[in-house]
Parts: C-alpha cells; structure tokens; sequence
C-alpha cells in the first residue's frame, strides 16, 4: 500500500484530437509501465471502433510509476479520457474519481468547443489544473498566442504551461515533475470504514463484472465481504488488482488509490456507477453524493433485419448496456419492421457507435430508424405525457401544448465563416443569446431547438467552415411550440414508421421532399400508387407512382377500333379492383434511405 502523500490521481482533458492518448503513451513509455516491445499507438484505446475512428469512447485507467527528480517514488494514477460531446458523461465521472486534470491544448489551433465544455466540468469538481500545449513540433504552433487565449477564455493562468510534443516526447519529464510538484495528494484515512467509489463497470467473458472502485477511506482486500449501499447487494471479493495497463492482482488498495475488483457479480446492472462500497460488518455511516445518472436525448429504433436474430439482437443490447450506463433501452413493435428496441442515446455519435459495436461485435445486421427526441405533451385535461415515438401521438384535438427540449450550443468559428455559421443556425429556428471574440475567433452561442440538431446539424456545421468550426451544447429545458406530426401515407395507409415530429412552418417543405425520395425508392407495381404527406387529415405534398402497364391490345389486328377499347376499360376496372386490395411493399433501402434525409 502507497503512503497518501505519494499518489497523485489526474485525468487528461481536452478537445477531439489535441493529443490526449498520445500524451497519455508517452507517459507510460516514460515511466517504463510497458515494455518497449508491447509499446503501440493509442495503447489504452482498447477497442476496435475507437482505433479505427481515432477517438476514445471509453476512460480509460492505468497506474503508472515514477521516481521523482527529488528521489521519492510516487504512484500516479491516470485516467485518459474522451473529447468527444456525446460522452461528457463518461469525463464527469473520471473527474469525480481524482484530484487534478492536465489540460492539454493544441499549440496550433488554440482553445476549442470541447476544450471549455471538459476544462468547466474540471472545475465543478475542484479539480487543480495544469496547462500543457501539445503540438510544438509542428510549423504553425504559437504557444504565445495560445497561453494567451487560455487565459482569456477559460480564465487560468498559462503563464508555466507546459510546451510538449507528445508525438515526439519533448517535454515529458517536466509534465511528471508538474504532476508531482502542482497536484495534490488525495486525502483518507487508513483506519476510517472502508469507503469506496464506483466509478465504472464492465462486463468480462472470464471474469464476470469488473468494477473500477476508488478508495476514500480504510483498506479494501482479498477475501473481505462487501456491501453497495444502493442496492444493499453483498458479494464477497474474488480478487483486486490494479492496471498496468493489463490487470495486476494487489494484495490490497489503501486511501487515494484507483484499481478493481471482481466478487461473482453477475449482473453488471447490480453494480450501479457512483455507488459507494463498504465492508458488510462496520461499514461506513453515509454514502457518497454520488453522480447525476445521465439522461438520454436522442432515441431511434433498432430492428434487426432478419427478425429471427431478435434474440440475439436483445443479448447484445444487454451485454452492451452493461458497460454503458448512459445508453438506455425498451421492447417495441412496429407494422414494417417488426420486433425490435427504442433505445436513448447521449448524441448522434453515441448512436452510431453503438449501432457499429452491434453490427461488429454481435455481427447482426439492424435497421436504425429516424433519430428523435422526447417531446413532452400537455393535455387540455391536465396530465403531462412524454412522447418518445411520433407514431404513439394522442389525438391532437385533447391536446393543449407540445414542448420540444432546447439547447444552449456554444460554436467557436474563425472569423471568415461566421455568416455561414449564423444562417445556419438561423434557418434551424436558433436564437442568438450572445457573440463575442477570442483573437480571430468567434465564439457564438444560440438556443436551438434539439431535433433541428440531432438529423444532420453537426455534417452541415462542419461542411460550410470547411471543418474548423467547434461545437458543444446542452440541455437547457422545454420550451413550447408549433408543432405538429406528419404522416406518410402509401396507397392511403399511414407507414408509421415514416412519421415525424415537425415545425408546421417547415412542414410542407420537409414533406414535399420526403415523398419526392420515396417516389423513386419504391418499386412500380401493377396499379398507381399515390404517395402523400399528410397532417392530421389534410394532405401537403402528394406525388403519384404510375403503375406497370401490360399490353393488352397486342393480339388485335386491325378490326374494329371497339375491340381495343372493351380490352382497355376491362383492363381499367381490374386495375381499380386492384388497387383497392393490393398490397404495397416497401422495400426495406426505401425506408432506411427515407430516414437519411438531408433537410
């Protein structure tokens, strides 16, 4: 067990791609915690999807081992964490678990969206912060420039930050001796009952449920029987062990220090994050305070597309959202497509990333249909309802209001392309609550509605800056207004899979252009097929499938032109017949195709 005035815990925070698991190689290639040989880039990017995309989803921990210029051997525990908006919520929980953040910043490009939104969740948790700026070995780094900007917008002094380039490992040394010298040790007490946070969980085909647990107060061992103080669960401990960044078994964990456990828990939903561990006899008095859980924002539909692997659709989802406490999931059924779950994400890059760790992992091929969000409806006879389905709409007449949830979005874009920026956010109903300047930069923030953001908001963002604008937001409430449910109807029945939630000034337009898609996704049939878009009962844009025709005048020669006639009306009345009994069928690329539509 490490003396508490020799471990320091720290997180890396910072923007999408400003070096943070670079960085955090470095620091194990330094402090000698893996061989050279097993030495590799983004070593605690664990996961396929994230080497692929070059982003980290999960925190990551390792204990690294360091002897200081001043002699002493110190236990520095690091957790690298994700940049990333959509999992804000795996870096507040990292922040809870240690004392200090490295904040590092990109000496080329300067302070980000990001940069702000991780830097205020480091404060909110009194975190010590030390300023690194990666990047100097790079031509357009300006670590002056920079400094300066970290000072202005975020408000902490830069004047020592550190100047690294994590790629080629200038200015390590001297990021372990800040460490050391600027954070604080953690505080316990050895002898208190023991108190350990949960800081994360994850399922482990060998091992069962490992949990991630730092420890406040007293001594946590092989062998002791535990209790969480949520569920009032008692499992006795298996094993415990620290990472390195492979798991190394401990004899114990003492105060300030971060490692794991394993103790037969079968259900990673038994060991709920931010819970607080104690011994089963003299245990500790009060829980810890805890996390907020996570509310999911965005929520869409996955089908599997053969319907036969639903219930292997439902062991993924399971496994799945045993790692990720911010990903939430119920049955649904639905006309077109079957069985299948309505799950709630923290953003669209959530969504996909666990749509690909589906396809991946499980290998099931899904459906995913339109994104939502939760509108919430009040009833002219006084109950409120939420609406996380458009198809399950209450009839509009016992309606009073619908309110749809805003969010406070915070753009930082050069100057060059701030009137882009602005007629975007304009054309998506925003309002501009404030505009100022950081240098060249413009830092915008607007109220937006969320559904205008989560179809496509971010793609378009990024194409009119040419990718150099900066984006981050949050939940700021509900707000109503003038919105109504489109239906798309095919051969005059509703597909309800193809309803949506709109703005009725933007209803006609998104309709229109919804059933002109589907116009050339379904295939022709025997007899015209009109496609209309429709609020209520009312239709707003209607186009019309001709139908396939066979000739049934080829075996006339000549005669008498009634002959061909009669043959025509017959064929008339049967198409007719037809079309009041005939079936469409929509092929299953129409309605994924439909779904992707660009506003």
């Amino acid at each position: 067990m490490t003396d508490l005035a020799h471990i320091r815990n720290f997180s890396i925070v910072a923007h999408i791609d400003h070096g943070k698991s670079t960085l955090a190689d470095r620091l194990i290639q330094e402090t000698k915690t893996v061989a050279d040989r097993d030495m590799k880039e983004q070593l605690l990017d664990s996961m396929d999807i994230e080497r692929e995309r070059g982003i980290t989803i999960k925190a990551q921990t390792v204990r690294l081992e360091y002897e200081a210029d001043n002699g002493e051997q110190y236990v520095l525990n690091l957790i690298d964490t994700p940049g990333h908006v959509d999992f804000a919520y795996e870096v507040s929980r990292s922040m809870r678990a240690v004392e200090g953040s490295l904040l590092v910043v990109d000496s080329t490009q300067g302070v980000e969206a990001q940069t702000l939104a991780n830097v205020y969740q480091a404060i909110d948790a009194d975190h010590e912060i030390v300023p690194v700026l990666n990047k100097i070995d790079l031509p357009a780094s300006d670590c002056e420039r920079v400094a300066e900007q970290i000072e202005d917008v975020i408000g902490i002094d830069a004047s020592g930050a550190i100047q690294v380039s994590a790629k080629t490992g200038v200015g390590i040394h001297e990021v372990l001796e800040a460490i050391v010298t600027h954070l604080p040790a953690p505080t316990g007490t050895l002898d208190a009952p023991l108190k350990a946070m949960l800081v994360d969980s994850w399922y482990d085909p060998y091992l069962g449920v490992v949990v991630l647990v730092r420890i406040m107060d007293g001594k946590l061992r092989k062998g002791d029987r535990i209790r969480m103080m949520q569920t009032g669960a008692i499992y006795p401990v298996d094993r415990v062990g620290v990472f390195r960044p492979g798991m190394m078994p401990v004899d114990e964990l003492g105060p300030g220090e971060i490692g794991f456990i394993t103790a037969s828990i079968k259900q990673v939903r038994d060991t709920k994050v931010g819970d607080t561990i104690t011994t089963e006899k003299k245990g500790c008095e009060a829980p810890l305070p805890g996390f907020h859980p996570s509310v999911p924002v965005v929520f869409c539909g996955l089908f599997p597309v053969d319907s036969n692997e639903f219930e292997d659709l439902r062991d993924a989802i399971e496994k799945l959202a045993l790692n990720d406490a911010s990903f939430s999931h119920e049955m649904e059924t639905s006309a077109a497509l079957g069985f299948g779950f309505r799950c709630g994400f923290l953003g669209l890059l959530h969504l996909e990333v666990i749509r690909d760790r589906l396809e991946r992992e499980y290998d099931i091929d899904l459906i995913t249909t339109a994104p939502s969000v939760v509108y919430q409806i009040h009833m002219k006879d006084g109950t409120l309802r939420e609406l996380h389905n458009p198809a399950d709409m209450p009839d509009p007449s016992h309606i009073e209001t619908i309110e749809e949830p805003r969010i406070k979005a915070t753009i930082l874009v050069p100057d060059d392309y701030l009137g882009d920026v602005l007629k975007l956010c304009q054309d998506r109903r925003g309002i501009q609550l404030d505009l100022t300047y950081a240098g060249s930069r413009a830092m915008v923030v607007y109220d937006l509605p969320l559904n205008e953001v989560v179809f496509d908001f971010y793609d378009r963002l990024k194409s009119v800056t040419k990718g150099y604008a900066s984006f981050d937001y949050q939940l700021t409430g509900y707000r109503a207004d003038n919105l109504v449910k489109m239906q798309i109807l095919v051969n005059e029945e509703p597909v309800d899979a193809l309803s949506i939630m709109v703005h009725r000034d933007r209803a006609e337009t998104r309709g229109r252009a919804m059933v002109e898609k589907l116009k050339d996704l379904i295939p022709r049939h025997m007899f015209k097929i009109p496609i209309q878009a429709a609020i209520g009962g009312k239709v707003i844009a209607r186009e019309t499938l001709s139908a396939l025709r066979k000739d049934v005048t080829a075996k006339c020669y000549g005669g008498d032109a009634t002959r061909k006639k009669k043959l025509l009306e017959k064929q008339k009345a049967g198409k007719k017949k037809m079309r009041q009994f005939g079936k469409v069928d929509i092929p299953q690329e129409a309605f994924i195709s439909a779904l992707k539509m660009d506003s």
